[in-house]
Formats: structure tokens, sequence, C-alpha cells
């Protein structure tokens, strides 16, 4: 009997299974009523009285190790098991690439984080506004182009309610609720009706800026502008600003930078000038600050905005816009060491 039992140790120590099928077959061979163990179990009467001692022993290991070695088998399955219910059966069953941070918001970020240093807070409003807050509010002519249905994308059946052609409705709509000091930024997407190309598109995303307070000068602006610029684009850009005109600002500024290519030494880029358009800008026109409940007899303020593809295009120099509303994994994978 010692030789068989020492058969049937080698033996179990070798046991494998490839499922719960087969771990509960081995349970029967060794473990059952009618299996190797309580066979022996059932001789060991037989056994000379001299024996029983050793034989005995032998038969209670044998008994523990096929114990704990089937049940290590089944525990092996049960976790698998457990392991495939946690499984997403939906997910695509090879590995899905994937991209980095959208240029878009690398830069966004970047800008939100230069003005937030300088004491604007981030406002925010709808993307689906009515004429006043969008024209009206901001000293718009009512026969101004920018009303036409070219440029705007009005509702059919509501004449007043448009998608925001700029984010300057978020700066009425905080004006509105709120009195100076406002120091605010206003990130977000805006709609125009453009035909959609290499250089344009019907929808593109602004950062625009409004402060409001008492004694604020074109002075005041300029500083801004230009440290803005500095963290943006470096410690050697230079700006200059050249008189322009918005409905909302007067006085108004288009605002260049020296080309970040050539160092203003001039480059197909910027067409040779050495300068590149960034921003519009100018001091909040008192009719503005007077329609939204402000006294601009007391207060003054500035404003400034900027489109997020056009900062990103300077910075990285992407010659489609296009690229950016695609999700195509490949254009992002270029992005990976930008933030």
């Amino acid at each position: 009997m010692i030789v068989k039992i020492e058969e049937l140790l080698k033996e179990v120590e070798g046991l494998q299974a490839s499922d719960m099928k087969e771990v509960e077959a081995l349970r029967i061979k060794f473990l059952g009523k009618k299996g190797a163990v309580n066979e022996l179990m059932a001789n060991f009467r037989n056994v000379p009285s001299e024996q029983k001692k050793e034989v005995g022993m032998k038969l209670n290991e044998l008994k523990t190790k096929a114990q704990n070695k089937i049940n290590a088998l089944k525990e092996q399955f049960e976790s698998q098991e457990e392991d495939f219910d946690e499984l997403d059966l939906t997910r695509s069953a090879y590995p899905i690439k994937l991209g980095t941070r959208h240029p878009l918001s690398i830069v966004r970020n970047e800008i939100i984080d230069i003005f937030s240093r300088l004491g604007f807070c981030i406002a925010e409003g709808p993307e689906i506004e009515d004429d006043w807050h969008v024209f009206s509010a901001l000293n718009f002519a009512e026969d101004h182009p920018a009303r036409d249905m070219q440029d705007t994308f009005f509702i059919e059946s509501h004449p007043d309610i448009l998608l925001r052609t700029h984010t300057s409705s978020v700066q009425t709509r905080v004006m509105e609720a709120a009195q100076p000091p406002i120091r605010i930024i206003c990130p977000g997407r805006v709609y125009r009706n453009e035909a959609i190309s290499y250089r344009a598109h019907c929808f593109f995303h602004q950062v625009e800026a409004l402060y409001v307070d008492k004694n604020v000068s074109f002075t005041d602006l300029k500083q801004v502008l230009l440290l803005f610029a500095k963290e943006m684009f470096g410690a050697d850009t230079k700006i200059r600003l050249r008189p322009s005109y918005f409905p909302f600002t007067e006085p108004s500024a288009e605002m260049d930078i020296s080309c970040n290519i050539c160092g203003g030494k001039g480059c197909p880029f910027c067409k040779h000038t050495g300068w590149v358009e960034i921003l519009g800008c100018g001091m909040v026109d008192p009719n503005v600050l007077d329609a939204n409940g402000i006294d601009s007899k007391i207060y003054s303020g500035y404003a400034l905005g900027m489109g997020i593809e056009r900062v990103t295009n300077l910075k990285y120099q992407v010659k489609d816009l296009r690229m950016f509303s695609e999700n195509d994994t490949r254009f992002l994978k270029e992005f990976e060491a930008a933030y």
C-alpha cells in the first residue's frame, strides 16, 4: 500500500486542468466516494499492525495534498471567471491608438494661464444667443454687415436667436449682472457662415478679455498686450498697434507681433514685413457701458479678442485649419511634447 500511496502522491503533485470541468473530474477521481483516497481508506483495515502508523500518516498526507491541489486549481479558474466578468465586451478586440492633448486646448490653456496670473477670471456663456447680447448691446448698428445672413447663423423660426459670432456676448452678460471692477477672460467656440477651406471654417475658437474699472487707460491695455506677447511667444517678441475700427471699442486697434519665425527680418510667413497680425483691441465704447448698466462717466475699460486657431498657427505653423476638427490621431501625435 505504501508503494501505491507514493505513486498517487507523485500524480497529485503533477495535476493540471484546462477548465472547471476537468477540475471536477479530478476531485471525483481522488476524493469522491469511489475515489482513490476512499478506496485506500477502506483497505486500511487489512494493513498489518506494525505498518498502520506509517501507512496512516502517508494516507493523511495524500488526502491533504489532493484536497489542496484541487482547491488551488478551482480557485485559479474561479479568479479567471471573475476577471472575465469585468471585461468590457463592447470594446474593440484590437488595440486602439490614442492621441494627445489637442493643440487648440494646449494654446487655450496657455492663454488662460497668462491672463489668470494678471488677475482675470474665466467667464462663460451660451453658444445659442439672442441679437441683443451679440449685437445691439455691443453698439452694432441695425444695418451692420455682421447681421447679414452671409456672416451669421440665425435660427430660421426665431430671427432674433442665433449662434454667437464672437464671445463678446459673454462680456455683455457679465456687465449686465455685475458692477465694476470687472476683470474677465472669455474663451469659447463661435460660429460664422463662411465657406470651409484651408484658411477659414464655419466654427472656430476665441478668447476675449474685458477689464472695467475707474481710471482704466489705453496705457494699461498696451502693457497687458506686451506682457501677453512676451509670455506666449518669447521674451524677444515686439508688438505694434495699428488704428482700426470695431463697433464696441473706441479708440480701436489691431495688434501685430514681430514674426516669431524670422525674428522680424522678413520671411514668406509674414509676407516679408516682419510682422504678423494676432488680435484686435481697444477701449470699451461708452455706449456699450451705458447699454449694459454701467455709468460711463465713472468707469472706463478695455477689451481685446483673439482667435485661438490664429495663435496656434503662429506657434506651430499648422497650414490647414480643417486639421483642427478632423480628429486625426496622427495629427494629434505631433503635439505630444507640447504640454
